[in-house]
């Protein structure tokens, strides 16, 4: 997977978050961070930062499925696509 195909995935996760209102500040904050860390790791700064995000992310999904499912599917097409990227 192409870094153009993770910033899309990206912005989808940010789409929508925008549009889950109901996500509490404490998930948002922390996806926020999360997705600081890999835009950072694909603008070439320490891919390592990203590895430990993809697993916080999961985490995330998991919590999101119910509430969010939308947003739990955008994430875990991240983490898929983060793990084939070698991230």
């Amino acid at each position: 997977m192409n870094q153009e195909s993770l910033r899309e995935l990206l912005a989808r996760v940010h789409e929508r978050l925008s549009a889950a209102a109901s996500v509490d500040g404490e998930s948002r904050e922390l996806l926020g961070t999360l997705m600081h860390d890999i835009e950072r790791a694909l603008g070439g700064g320490a891919r390592a930062a990203a590895a430990p995000a993809a697993s916080r992310l999961e985490g995330l999904a998991v919590q999101f499925q119910a509430g969010h499912p939308q947003l739990a599917e955008v994430l875990r097409q991240l983490i898929d696509a983060l793990g084939k990227a070698g991230i």
